[in-house]
């Protein structure tokens, strides 16, 4: 019998959220934003992209998300654009939809920056451009929601 009253344990290094999620860009499936559904080919197969292509669909897509609606997803994913767009004041409105969709995007470790949002009106349809930079790249992609 062991002298120890309580065994001993070895506690496993906690592993953070962000060392789990490396910061290359993985390749995917390509996605028309138009049509809303995947790039297919002519035997009806769907069509490839490389790891930034991926990545800006991705951008396209968070923007296009609304926070707290699908359980698939943690809390951490989405915009906030109901709430943003309730505002009657325009300037709030585009101030609102800025920051939704800055913290969204920033959620991604491939994410250096969200910059020079562009917002157009059409009566109360709004229309939005911003740039976004990933992680070791020369080029900037624009985003047009």
């Amino acid at each position: 019998m062991s002298g120890a009253l309580f065994p001993v344990v070895e506690v496993p290094e906690f592993i953070s959220e962000n060392a789990k999620r490396g910061t290359h860009y993985k390749r995917s499936v390509r996605w028309d934003s138009a049509a809303g559904d995947f790039v297919r080919d002519g035997a009806n197969r769907m069509v490839e992209c490389d790891g930034r292509e991926a990545y800006a669909i991705w951008c396209f897509k968070i923007a296009q998300t609304e926070r707290y609606r699908c359980l698939a997803y943690p809390d951490s994913i989405g915009t906030e654009m109901e709430r943003a767009l309730d505002n009657d004041d325009e300037k709030t409105v585009e101030s609102m939809v800025q920051r939704t969709i800055t913290d969204a995007i920033m959620v991604n470790p491939r994410t250096e920056n969200v910059r020079d949002f562009e917002f157009t009106w059409d009566g109360d349809n709004m229309y939005c451009n911003f740039k976004v930079k990933g992680i070791d790249w020369d080029e900037i992609i624009t985003v047009t929601i």
